[in-house]
């Protein structure tokens, strides 16, 4: 019997995960590479990606959980200890080499310029706990704390499916709600902190499932409806009970995944080239700009300084997330499985 055909690439949340990737990493991050102030514009529009572009890790949260109900759902992939082992050498493969080979950049960049690039740390980031040692996204590859968080979501999701429909309901569900509470437990106006990465992790991810299971019904809402949801949760102002982060994540991007399938843009080539670059541009970013500002220091505030500050920025760390695409994701990815599959006795020795 050959085997089922693999679902369909949902291009167009590729292309949503490249926008997200750019505006973590060439948006928020980069307002480091100028002096204090020097972005601020006093438009509430035009300021707000230099101050609040770590919300778009939550769209990256929501669009994985999607994804992941597509891929695994869709086909029952999910179903016995092969099934598991599959998947969890998927996750692997796709995650760890360039983490690791990242880290090991990070302790020759870093080692003795933070404080809180301790042993411990390194441990923690070593087997993918990041996270839970502090402070989190403060010591080696600051923004794979995301990772530890995401790989948590991978455990509880691949562990519930295959338990079965229900269980996977009630896991969804308590997600949700436990995400959704913390996070307004511990709202703010500011952030991020610490303390949300689960939560957000969890409210985001397990959103995206529920959406994907939604997915007939919200096919049929018209395209005004998602974009006023949208709107609405842009709007929230961020000192309000709910915090920063609520209002995007619970509202704004689940709205703009939903749109997002719709929109044929996204998937163009520039974007799909973008979203299969993002896991790069995510992990490498901040070494090209760290070691910038430690030989250069702060750029001024001049419009010349911004534009080209910017574009300098984005244009090597595209360059580099290039070539770790090229060179060491994809290789390693064929090199694991392939290894995986001689251990399991299923692929000829050479």
């Amino acid at each position: 019997m050959s085997a089922a055909a693999p679902p369909a690439r949902l291009a167009r949340l590729d292309g949503l995960r490249g926008i997200a990737a750019c505006g973590v990493a060439f948006c928020y991050h980069a307002r480091a590479l100028f002096v204090e102030g020097s972005l601020d514009t006093g438009v509430p529009l035009l300021d707000w990606p230099h101050m609040y572009g770590w919300l778009f890790v939550d769209l990256f949260f929501v669009l994985s959980g999607y994804v992941f109900a597509h891929v695994y759902l869709g086909r029952g992939q999910l179903r016995g200890e092969a099934d598991l082992k599959a998947f969890a050498l998927a996750r692997f493969a796709r995650l760890y080499p360039l983490h690791l080979v990242m880290l090991l950049v990070s302790v020759a960049a870093y080692w003795g310029a933070n404080p809180n690039n301790t042993a411990l740390a390194f441990a923690g980031h070593l087997v993918m706990l990041q996270a839970a040692v502090r402070p989190v996204a403060h010591s080696f590859i600051g923004p794979s704390w995301s990772l530890s968080v995401e790989v948590a979501c991978y455990f509880l999701f691949a562990m519930a499916a295959i338990s079965g429909a229900r269980t996977l309901r009630l896991v969804t569900g308590g997600a949700i709600l436990l995400g959704f509470a913390l996070l307004l437990a511990n709202a703010s106006a500011e952030g991020p902190w610490a303390a949300d990465g689960f939560p957000r992790g969890f409210l985001g991810f397990f959103l995206g499932q529920g959406l994907w299971h939604a997915r007939a019904g919200l096919a049929r809402v018209p395209g005004w409806a998602l974009l006023a949801v949208m709107a609405l949760g842009a709007a929230l102002p961020p000192a309000g009970p709910w915090g920063a982060i609520l209002p995007f994540a619970g509202l704004v991007f689940p709205a703009a995944v939903v749109l997002g399938l719709r929109l044929r843009w996204l998937e163009s080539r520039a974007l799909v080239w973008l979203g299969d670059r993002s896991y790069a541009i995510y992990l490498i970013h901040l070494v090209p700009r760290d070691l910038f500002l430690r030989w250069h220091g702060q750029l001024g505030g001049s419009a010349a300084e911004i534009v080209l500050g910017h574009l300098a920025f984005v244009l090597v760390s595209l360059i580099l997330a290039d070539l770790a695409l090229r060179y060491l994701e994809m290789p390693a990815r064929r090199a694991i499985r392939a290894a995986w599959e001689r251990r399991e006795g299923t692929l000829a020795p050479a």
